[in-house]
């Protein structure tokens, strides 16, 4: 069936953008940790593109705040601030990213067993545009940041970030 193939092909997309971003966390210098990715710290962009992953991975705006792991872990989400229109001021330790990372990997493949033709149809209200087209939106996102990260990496500690593609699991 087609619904079978585009859940399994977006949930590659996204077992590789949010490995591609763990690679950036892990081989991160901690003298890069939270030097400046444009105008925010290494850590702060990490966080900005994981809590909009595990925002665009949810049903709704009202269930991601009421989210076990949200509610468990409090002190990482504060205020949501980078949900609000304000400029974000917390850093993250690699520790709570390493987590909330595994959080959103583990999201997206339950996401994407549990979409449908109907729900991948549906209108997500926030950006106004179906579950489908969200999910590919959200990839492209992580891969954005992932990106800044990278050449920052390269740019100013020498460091490598692999390509990774499909079916990739593991940080070496």
């Amino acid at each position: 069936m087609l619904i079978d193939v585009l859940r399994h092909l977006l949930r590659n997309q996204y077992e590789a953008s949010l490995c591609t971003l763990a690679h950036c966390v892990e081989r991160c210098p901690e003298s890069s940790w939270n030097t400046l990715i444009a105008k925010y710290p290494f850590s702060q962009v990490v966080f900005h593109t994981l809590i909009f992953a595990d925002f665009y991975l949810g049903a709704d705006e009202r269930s991601f705040f009421e989210q076990e792991f949200h509610l468990e872990n409090k002190d990482l989400f504060g205020d949501y601030e980078q949900l609000k229109d304000q400029e974000p001021t917390s850093v993250y330790s690699r520790g709570q990213i390493r987590m909330y990372t595994d959080f959103c990997r583990a999201k997206a493949i339950s996401t994407m067993a549990s979409e449908t033709e109907q729900s991948l149809s549906a209108r997500f209200e926030r950006r106004g545009f179906t579950r489908a087209e969200l999910h590919l939106y959200n990839i492209r996102h992580i891969q954005h940041h992932a990106a800044q990260l990278i050449l920052r990496l390269r740019c100013d500690a020498n460091v490598d970030v692999p390509w990774i593609g499909s079916g990739w699991r593991e940080i070496s």
